[in-house]
């Protein structure tokens, strides 16, 4: 099945620290499975070594919508939080 290759695909990259390209990976695991709740906080790392809190924080909120108890997409989405938090601050500091 497509979605499977596209995950471990994604999964490997995110392994070789190849975030940008795990992003494109889960991307098209969303186009065949908007339900798999793994995609979206796999795809919420990436965003968060990328630096993408917004996109991170989007991601976990939908991990949330399918599953409302998932531990990683809560804390993932904290940390997207804490990110936005202090380029806030950085901004405002400038």
């Amino acid at each position: 099945e497509q979605f499977k290759v596209f995950k471990t695909q994604g999964n490997e990259l995110v392994k070789q620290s190849k975030y940008e390209e795990a992003v494109a990976k889960y991307s098209e695991c969303t186009k065949l499975n908007t339900q798999e709740c793994t995609i979206y906080t796999n795809r919420a790392l990436c965003y968060l070594k990328l630096y993408k809190y917004e996109e991170a924080k989007q991601d976990c909120d939908r991990a949330l919508q399918i599953e409302d108890a998932n531990i990683k997409a809560f804390y993932r989405r904290a940390l997207a939080y804490k990110g936005l938090q202090v380029r806030k601050n950085n901004v405002a500091g400038t």
